[in-house]
């Protein structure tokens, strides 16, 4: 049965249980966290400004040439460096480095160096590389597009290593909601 909860919310109760009702966003979050999805950690880079952020959103969309595509809010803090560098890097995260994704995933560039603590390296073009992944891109952007309340970037890959061939990648699942996700999906489709 679904009801209206607080503020509007749809809500569905299950009836003969002692359950919690859930919000229909929540169910919503839980089917979406169901896509395949790696963490990663995003480099930009623009003279000697750096910043770093975490990011789900990444997808290799070509062989020839190779291409990732990347979707960035235009309000995050990396976005203007993202803007007038044209570069990007993205360094895949393992097992085991959720604490890293919470790191760059849950405060911001405009409030504090976030890798003043991480080992990281410049990749080759300026943008950060952290020292401890399990792989890293460095790509140049091609083409951006917008998309709904994000904008899609497309780079094209121009180096990238792997750094630990026995580790697994960290995979979105395994934040749980720790970028807040949950509250952004809507009530319905």
């Amino acid at each position: 049965m679904v009801g209206r909860g607080i503020g509007g919310v749809a809500t569905e109760f299950v009836q003969g249980t002692n359950e919690e009702p859930r919000t229909v966003s929540d169910e919503t979050a839980a089917l979406f966290r169901q896509l395949t999805l790696g963490v990663h950690v995003v480099g930009v880079a623009h003279g000697e400004q750096r910043d770093a952020f975490t990011a789900a959103w990444i997808m290799q969309v070509s062989f020839e040439p190779l291409l990732l595509a990347l979707s960035i809010n235009p309000q995050h803090a990396s976005y203007p460096l993202l803007r007038r560098a044209q570069a990007f890097t993205v360094t895949v995260l393992k097992q085991g480095q959720l604490e890293i994704a919470r790191h760059f995933g849950t405060q911001s560039g405009r409030d504090m160096d976030k890798l003043a603590v991480m080992p990281w390296r410049p990749g080759r073009s300026g943008a950060p590389v952290l020292q401890n992944g399990l792989a890293y891109f460095d790509c140049e952007v091609t083409a951006t597009f917008r998309a709904g309340d994000h904008e899609l970037v497309l780079g094209r890959v121009v180096d990238g290593r792997i750094l630990d061939p026995g580790a697994a990648p960290l995979v979105y699942a395994e934040t749980g909601d720790m970028d807040g996700s949950s509250g952004l999906y809507p009530a319905a489709f």
